[in-house]
């Protein structure tokens, strides 16, 4: 049998292989951006793509900063002028060659919205989609859509309305009204504030004796001179002798423009004051004194009226198949797929059944499969009513993925950042399941990762380093996964690490005790934590681990939580500024130069005049991506010349704000420079593996792993006997993994407790103590299902967790 090969001839009268099927590939030349040192690699398309390295190798600068973003910044310059000034304005990354892009979907760890507003059902189609089901099957019918909305209020007006017809003006009485969903005593927010009037003022001193406690408002300034001459009470009378009438102005009254001193001036009740200065504002935004306040003097509870629904009465007296929308929204997300696929047995009868399940059948279809889709990336265990502002990073990533698992496009190149961020090890399978199944229709999936089970599934990893930061920025290994393994690079000299199982743990100096907990999905657990110990409390995501221990550890005396909220910082904001490490500084500088502390701060005194101290100049181009340029006056030292003058062990403050953190521990160790409140800041940066960054690096540039451990290093200097780490090796390369636990060591031999939420097995082998959390997730969750030694664990193997310790450990 012989076969015969024949040439394609195309359309411009080639023949062979298509022109088009040349550009199979994504070519990055000279990229410069952040660390990068002029990178130049070649992607193929089509295919699962892991960027491996040390955390602040460049990783992210090479896949977000560079190729996401050029992708995006092409898109948005394919609209009009008029339609790019509604949309953020991107810079070009600094490479010199980008070339065979395609449309750049990232899907990254930024958490999800935090407005109170915000919930899983609303960040998704699943909650508009359940509000279309309800106006269509529910019963008594209220109304559309909008009428199950709790972000809509119901709103209704009339009036007399004057128009022209026919040269006469005529005169009619319209109407209107809008049925919405919204509570109106929370406003569609679940919860009511409760203030505790003693944490607002001292009711034994009069106003002018200092009676008011507010952070911010001092009887020194505008506000003092307000409540004495407004004339709603005595200012000296004590509180405690005010009538009904008085502490109701006192305390509620609405704006009131008022004539004091001859000046016009608005009096606000304190109440009206706090809501508009303080609870308007994301509480992890706020300074530290004024989160204090908030959490002693307001009380959040659920709303008495619609308890917690957030929906008004009209909304929750609709049903379909006896559920209101906000019972339906309560429900575990996996239990709510069989209700919806239920359904068709619920709505009727014969022939009434059919006419009304056929008008929304692709409706329920749809709400079906979105639905199914977060069981199948292990969501399963969350409520459409839960506040998007609650889901850790790694949730919060999953939940967009979800958009993405059923839609028709392709040829389209998906980015993450770190998809197994959160996932037990019996959920990263899964995982690398959906990735490649994005893969197989056709897209392009580029992964930053360092899991070694996501690094095993890439058809082709591009490995960074040799080190971080000014160490790193350049591609030291290309190619396939055995190719990374014999490299001889960190990633490939680590891949295979494995810890082993403690020989001797150590032994427990007394017990935290938690009984009766029931938050969330928590099952009445009784447990008692050792202390004196490094305990591991593990678990499938969204078994009960952190609200085991944020809802009954966090929050005693001497414990100290250093949780996954993202730190916040502005390109001002830097490792000096944010640890405290430039307060020693700045008052080390002027006591050996005698001057003022204040010139040694560029957001001070000492800032340069002409870019305030920004380093840069920034010029606004209008719809064009505005432009950066280093001042020419500072030439990016950010300070003004005469300060510069001023030295401290022979550097001025932009030289030592220049140094790593490593050279900087033994600058100010010793010699003259030494200063001891400097120090030792500096010596906890380098114990959580951040001796390369420099001192003025800005926050905006490190990566998720770097603020992890720049906020963990921070916290520690913090008092206490109990220190409670959320997944402290997020982020983590394999290298810095053993750093870490050498971390969590020190800690425990010092004399302090130390809990650990986590799902690395590295971390939970070296424990001398593990708590597992199980046996599922959600309402299949919520109970303690071991505890004991890790060897104890992996002998017993009676548990999800425990048998992939074992496997881990060879076991």
């Amino acid at each position: 049998m012989s076969t015969a090969t024949t040439e394609t001839t195309w359309s411009d009268g080639t023949a062979g292989a298509h022109p088009a099927d040349g550009h199979d590939r994504i070519r990055v030349h000279g990229a410069r951006e952040n660390n990068l040192k002029d990178v130049s690699v070649e992607l193929p398309k089509r295919r699962l793509t892991v960027f491996t390295g040390v955390s602040g190798s460049g990783k992210s600068s090479l896949v977000f900063g560079t190729i996401a973003a050029e992708s995006q910044r092409m898109i948005n310059e394919t609209y009009s002028a008029f339609v790019q000034g509604f949309m953020p304005t991107l810079n070009r990354p600094d490479v010199d060659v980008l070339d065979g892009l395609t449309t750049a979907i990232v899907v990254g760890q930024e958490r999800m919205g935090g407005d109170v507003r915000s919930t899983v059902g609303t960040a998704t189609d699943t909650g508009a989609m359940l509000r279309i089901l309800f106006s269509r099957l529910g019963e008594p019918h209220i109304g559309g859509p909008q009428a199950f909305s709790f972000n809509v209020a119901s709103i209704s007006g009339a009036g007399a309305v004057t128009f022209s017809k026919g040269g006469r003006e005529i005169k009619e009485r319209r109407d209107f009204s809008i049925t919405g969903g919204m509570c109106p005593r929370c406003e569609g927010r679940g919860t009511a504030s409760d203030f505790d009037l003693t944490a607002l003022y001292d009711a034994s001193k009069s106003i002018n004796e200092g009676a008011i406690t507010i952070p911010g408002m001092s009887m020194d300034g505008w506000f003092g001179r307000i409540l004495r001459g407004c004339g709603f009470f005595d200012p000296d009378k004590p509180i405690a002798r005010f009538t009904e009438r008085e502490l109701d102005d006192l305390l509620h009254k609405e704006p009131t423009k008022l004539k004091i001193e001859g000046i016009n001036l608005t009096y606000t009740g304190l109440i009206p004051q706090i809501e508009k200065s303080f609870l308007s504002k994301d509480r992890e935004a706020m300074q530290p004194h004024i989160r204090a306040f908030v959490d002693r003097a307001i009380v959040f509870t659920a709303c008495p009226e619609c308890h917690g629904t957030r929906l008004s009465a009209a909304a929750r007296s609709s049903t379909i198949a006896g559920k209101n929308i906000g019972e339906v929204c309560a429900m575990q997300i996996s239990d709510l797929a069989e209700w919806v696929r239920g359904l068709g047995e619920a709505t009727g009868d014969g022939a009434k059944r059919s006419s009304t399940i056929e008008g929304v059948a692709p409706l329920l279809g749809s709400l079906s499969a979105t639905l199914d889709s977060f069981v199948e990336i292990g969501l399963g265990y969350l409520s459409l009513d839960r506040p998007a502002g609650t889901l850790s990073g790694g949730e919060a990533q999953r939940t967009k993925m979800i958009r993405h698992l059923g839609s028709a496009l392709t040829d389209v190149t998906y980015v993450f950042d770190e998809p197994t961020i959160g996932l037990h090890p019996h959920d990263i399978a899964r995982m690398n399941d959906l990735l490649l199944r994005l893969r197989d229709k056709g897209n392009t999936v580029l992964v930053v990762e360092h899991k070694p089970e996501t690094i095993a599934i890439a058809d082709h990893v591009v490995d960074l380093g040799p080190g971080a930061g000014t160490a790193g920025g350049e591609i030291v290994y290309e190619g396939d996964l055995e190719g990374l393994r014999r490299s001889g690079t960190r990633t490939g000299r680590h891949l295979d690490d494995r810890a082993s199982l403690k020989t001797s743990v150590r032994t427990p100096t007394g017990a935290l005790e938690v009984r009766g907990a029931d938050a969330h999905n928590l099952q009445g657990v009784d447990v008692d934590i050792p202390l004196g110990v490094l305990v591991a409390v593990t678990g499938v995501a969204g078994s009960g681990k952190s609200s085991l221990i944020h809802g009954s550890i966090a929050g005693r005396e001497g414990v100290v939580v250093v949780d996954q909220a993202p730190i916040k910082g502005s390109r001002r904001s830097n490792p000096a500024t944010y640890t405290g490490l430039l307060e020693p500084i700045r008052k080390a500088f002027a006591k050996a130069n005698g001057v003022k502390p204040a010139l040694f701060s560029a957001n001070s005194e000492g800032a340069c005049p002409n870019c305030n101290g920004a380093g840069v100049i920034y010029t606004d181009l209008g719809i064009m991506a505005g432009i950066s340029t280093v001042c020419e006056v500072c030439e990016g030292k950010r300070f003004d010349a005469s300060v510069l003058e001023y030295r401290l062990g022979g550097k001025d403050i932009s030289e030592v704000l220049g140094m790593p953190v490593a050279e900087a521990v033994s600058f100010f160790g010793s010699g003259d420079a030494r200063t001891p409140a400097a120090h030792k800041i500096l010596e906890r940066l380098v114990d959580v593996g951040l001796g390369y960054l420099t001192l003025g690096q800005p926050l905006t540039t490190l990566s998720g792993g770097e603020r992890q451990r720049l906020k963990l290093a921070t916290q520690m200097a913090d008092q206490g006997s109990v220190y409670v780490l959320d997944e402290p090796t997020t982020g983590l390369h394999l290298a810095d993994v053993e750093q870490m636990l050498g971390l969590l060591d020190r800690l425990v031999d010092s004399g302090r407790s130390v809990i650990v939420i986590e799902h690395h097995q590295a971390v939970m082998a070296h424990a001398d103590h593990v708590i597992d959390l199980g046996p599922g997730a959600g309402h299949d969750g919520g109970r303690v299902v071991f505890e004991g030694t890790p060897a104890q664990l992996v002998a017993d193997r009676s548990t999800l967790t425990g048998r992939h310790l074992a496997e881990y450990v060879g076991a």
